[in-house]
């Protein structure tokens, strides 16, 4: 006579089944959000959209009276995972500007930067599957939370590599359109910073995102609406 299934077994299977959902298709989409910047309330905007030869175009814009910035990012999929291909960072802060673009060469395998850079944060820096910059990783938490897997990920961005790991801090409601809607509430910590974002089931990228630096906010993005 069988045996009967074991907790154990229960949760290893589940963990499996988790492993091995596929991943959400990449669509375009647009998102507006409400963003406070330096303090001051401004507007933020979210949009992903076909760029050529099975690309896509992903972009972020924060504005108010003190800051107008543009981060974009251009990248495929691969074996499952978003791969950069390219980005710019153009900020202008009240007089200082900055303009710095990244390629991530996967022929090669290495990233570099240029424009407004630092010569020791030109690179190259050695690339290893599954590298994301910084934008990429709003798309990948939440690929990843929704098909259970670990919110770990290696990024390389601004001649840097760092090491990140979401671990989730509690479920929160959050208004989204008008309506409220159940969040899986993630925090990661580098060094002084934290960053913590709000998953809602169904939206493509995270409904809040809050960013501290030394335990002083800096960035509060929170959607207002996703098309």
């Amino acid at each position: 006579m069988a045996m009967p299934t074991t907790p154990l077994r229960l949760l290893t299977a589940a963990a499996l089944l988790l492993a091995s959902l596929p991943a959400l298709a990449v669509k375009p989409f647009n998102a507006t959000y409400q963003a406070n910047y330096m303090g001051m309330l401004g507007n933020g905007r979210m949009t992903l959209e076909p760029a050529g030869d099975d690309r896509w175009r992903y972009t972020l814009s924060i504005k108010n009276q003190l800051a107008d910035l543009s981060q974009v990012t251009v990248f495929e999929e691969h074996d499952g995972q978003l791969r950069p291909i390219s980005g710019t960072d153009v900020s202008n802060v009240l007089v200082k500007k900055s303009n710095k673009k990244a390629n991530y060469d996967w022929q090669r395998g290495v990233a570099t930067w240029s424009g407004d850079v630092k010569p020791d944060r030109s690179g190259p820096i050695a690339l290893q599957p599954g590298d994301l910059d910084a934008l990429l990783i709003n798309l990948a938490l939440v690929r990843d939370h929704a098909a259970g897997k670990p919110l770990k990920y290696r990024m390389v961005d601004g001649g840097r590599v760092k090491q990140l790991h979401y671990t989730v801090a509690g479920k929160e409601t959050i208004d989204v359109d008008g309506k409220q809607r159940p969040a899986t509430k993630v925090v990661a910590n580098d060094g002084g910073k934290q960053t913590t974002a709000w998953i809602v089931e169904g939206l493509p990228v995270p409904a809040r995102i809050v960013q501290k630096d030394g335990g002083t906010e800096s960035v509060d993005l929170r959607v207002q609406s996703v098309r």
